[in-house]
């Protein structure tokens, strides 16, 4: 199955919020799902995309559509829940938001359900009874902002002969955001899971430069017909019993080796980018997150290799985001700092590589202001390296869920649509 992908602009927090989505899980035991047996989907879609990859999925019996953000590092998928019958409806409810009194096949779940019991392993969200006996949820982000509701039932109507079992989704009658999230990690509760998704894959258009609609990528669910050019690598698993603070064990984990830049390797050991025995140094690859974080002994070296080419030329004192201070002022600063840095090279097993090449360094932030898509993991709070979106542009990634590996393959992506 297919869908067009496109993106759209968060706010800074917006992004944090997005990335402690992906981390929230990291802090409780929690179990992977075995890989699915079997899956009937084979469907292609587009999206959009400029800072957040948005996938419009539909929704109910009949469907109706629904913006959601494609996220590879969070498990509750949710969507915005909107009763236009209701006699006291929320204040301003987002416009395209579900309606379940026009879907046959919405339930909810009451409070005597499992996973509205506490300590549940695969579900660490909080959840409580609400004065209705239903399954209430709090989804809580770093930046203070949330989504609530009730955890549900409903399916994903494709066709009218072609559509997913009842699948557990969060809600949400209050938001922060227009627009849900399709959780897609390697947990039980995943959508990937629920719907015994055996792969799916994404590219990624380039990021929109000028004023005028937010280009369209591709998403996958099941079979990819471009995947005979794909280069792999094996995901890394880690059992119930390996449990560590610092590591989310349903995030999508791979071993880096190294980063290149300019054409220089730099002096950072392989070890940075793989979990220690608390867990901290995991790299995963994640849609979620828009930028790329690395660790304080990985970070610090690709900044100063940045510092040593084009120091006198960063904006000094300024962070973006609380996280990302390798930034540049001017207005064609993104294409001059980008010659003259070259370009950079995630390097991985097997020879696989993410090549980024030296015209998409750096991200335009607003204010005339571009920055290296890298930023800090300390200051984000987190232990891991995180390869985000921003790094994932023009790039077909592929989850293999039956064979437990990524795979990756260049591609124009802005023409796959």
């Amino acid at each position: 199955m297919s869908f067009p992908l496109t993106t759209h602009s968060l706010s800074t927090n917006a992004t944090a919020k997005m990335l402690y989505s992906s981390l929230i899980f990291s802090s409780r035991n929690t179990r992977p799902s075995p890989p699915p047996s079997s899956s009937s989907y084979n469907l292609r879609s587009t999206f959009k995309y400029s800072m957040a990859l948005i996938v419009t999925l539909p929704i109910g019996t009949p469907p109706q559509a629904q913006q959601m953000i494609l996220d590879t590092g969070s498990q509750l998928s949710w969507i915005q829940c909107h009763n236009k019958k209701a006699v006291k409806p929320p204040p301003t409810p987002p416009t395209a938001s579900f309606d379940p009194s026009l879907s046959s096949t919405f339930s909810v779940l009451p409070c005597t359900h499992p996973l509205c019991k506490p300590q549940i392993p695969d579900f660490t969200l909080p959840t409580s009874c609400d004065q209705n006996r239903l399954c209430h949820y709090s989804y809580f982000y770093a930046d203070g902002t949330y989504a609530e509701g009730n955890l549900v039932r409903e399916k994903l109507t494709f066709e009218p002969s072609h559509s997913t079992p009842p699948l557990i989704l969060g809600c949400a009658t209050y938001s922060s955001d227009a627009r849900g999230i399709l959780g897609i990690n390697r947990g039980r509760l995943s959508f990937s899971s629920q719907a015994k998704i055996n792969k799916f894959s994404y590219c990624v258009p380039p990021r929109q430069t000028r004023p005028g609609p937010a280009p369209t990528g591709s998403f996958y669910l099941g079979n990819n017909p471009h995947s005979t050019g794909f280069k792999y690598i094996p995901m890394l698993t880690f059992s119930h019993s390996q449990r560590m603070p610092n590591l989310d064990p349903l995030a999508y984990t791979v071993a880096m080796n190294g980063i290149r830049i300019g054409g220089k390797r730099l002096n950072i050991s392989p070890a940075v980018f793989r979990p220690d025995a608390g867990g901290s140094g995991q790299t995963m690859v994640d849609s979620g997150s828009e930028f790329t974080y690395l660790v304080s002994a990985a970070y610090d070296k690709v900044r100063e290799e940045v510092v040593r080419i084009v120091g006198p030329r960063m904006k000094k004192g300024y962070v973006y985001g609380g996280m990302a201070d390798m930034c540049f002022e001017g207005r064609d600063a993104g294409v001059e700092i980008g010659r003259l840095i070259g370009e950079m090279v995630f390097e991985f097993e097997k020879g696989v590589e993410i090549v980024v090449p030296k015209e998409r360094m750096l991200a335009d932030v607003g204010g005339g202001v571009h920055c290296i898509g890298i930023g800090s993991s300390d200051k984000l709070g987190a232990a891991s390296n995180i390869i985000g979106n921003f790094h994932q542009q023009n790039l077909w990634v592929e989850f293999d869920l039956i064979n437990r590996r990524v795979g990756f393959g260049g591609a124009d992506c802005s023409r796959l649509g």
